[in-house]
């Protein structure tokens, strides 16, 4: 019996499950999923989790049953790539016939002094937990710093200062104006709906150093009773340690079939692979689709197409707060309570048909 091991239940693994269970998976195959909490969580709702206007069960989904399917929880330790083996923290190793590599990512602190010791994090369901606590025991007119205004910090900042409107936001973007990276039409309506809401957005921000009470900006200090990270991720430390090559960004170099170019054994997905589009939980399932076409190909002894088709991203969709959003579909900018409901739309298919 042939082993497939997959390294995170995250977007790309659970989207390789659910292609593959409960009838694609050949008769001589079993799966063992590996992860540290015993449910998929949605890292794309981890902002409002850490805001305090959603529940915790609300960001949790189910693992698929099957009798061919055997999960371990588990901290992976190290990937034996030589060996065919992942090892555990305080567990037996597992060996594998195929690899999935997908443990995601963790914030990336740029040699920042203090940044990793005095912020706080939505990366992983427990780090948000951890600032769901901090932010939401917070005295009346507390000040709140989040560090990157990329897409995570836009909505983290929309969402708290709806939870929590006797905070004082402050949002730096190391940016001229906020989401430069989408168009105009969209940065302004997000800069207009932060004005009207009272949070104060430092454009061109260049965070020096972190202490447990401030933010230094430029070198100047900023006071801030707690201090959220949102700018940057990188791959977790296993992955980093992997004698592999990697792009600039530590992200895993693959083949055109998602594999590594020394071994096609072993694939990776999601954060940890380098591929042309940033990071995002649906690039992470337009890559599982592949990966589980080219192991099915692989299994039956069958030759491989001489190219994969691109993975089409439909678009990016941003929530400001409950009522308000903003995004791009097909490359049209949409704003307001349409672009919020979409999303909404979206998020509920998605709890609805996983698992």
């Amino acid at each position: 019996m042939k082993n497939l091991v997959i390294l995170g239940g995250g977007y790309g693994g659970m989207r390789i499950l659910q292609r593959l269970l409960p009838t694609q998976l050949p008769e001589d195959v079993q799966i063992t999923l590996i992860d540290k909490a015993p449910y998929h969580s949605l890292k794309t709702e981890f902002y409002a989790l850490a805001a305090g206007t959603i529940a915790d069960q609300h960001v949790r989904v189910a693992f698929p049953e099957h009798s061919r399917l055997h999960i371990k929880y588990g901290m992976v330790t190290n990937i034996d790539l030589e060996n065919k083996v992942v090892h555990l923290q305080d567990q037996d190793s597992v060996s594998y016939d195929d690899l999935v590599i997908g443990l995601g990512c963790e914030d990336k602190y740029h040699n920042v002094p203090g940044a990793e010791e005095y912020t706080y994090s939505i990366q992983s369901i427990d780090a948000s937990r951890k600032t769901y606590q901090m932010l939401n025991n917070l005295p009346a007119h507390s000040v709140v710093s989040i560090v990157g205004a990329g897409l995570s910090g836009v909505e983290l900042a929309s969402e708290l200062s709806e939870s929590r409107p006797d905070l004082t936001i402050k949002l730096f973007d190391r940016g001229k104006h906020i989401l430069s990276a989408f168009p105009e039409r969209l940065s302004n309506y997000v800069q207009q709906w932060f004005t009207s809401h009272g949070v104060e957005v430092i454009n061109n921000a260049n965070i020096t150093k972190v202490e447990e009470s401030a933010v230094y900006n430029h070198g100047e200090p900023i006071h801030s009773d707690v201090i959220v990270w949102t700018a940057g991720i990188q791959p977790i430390k296993v992955v980093r340690d992997l004698n592999v090559e990697k792009d600039p960004q530590g992200r895993v170099i693959l083949t055109k079939y998602h594999n590594l170019p020394t071994d096609e054994h072993v694939y990776v997905v999601g954060d940890c692979a380098s591929l042309p589009h940033a990071p995002s939980a649906q690039l992470a399932e337009g890559q599982a689709e592949q990966i589980v076409q080219v192991l099915l190909k692989r299994w039956k002894g069958e030759s491989l197409p001489e190219e994969l088709p691109s993975i089409k991203l439909k678009g990016v969709l941003g929530s400001l707060g409950k009522k308000h959003g903003f995004g791009l579909l097909a490359e049209r900018p949409i704003t307001g309570r349409v672009a919020r409901l979409l999303k909404s739309g979206i998020l509920w298919m998605y709890k609805h048909h996983s698992g």
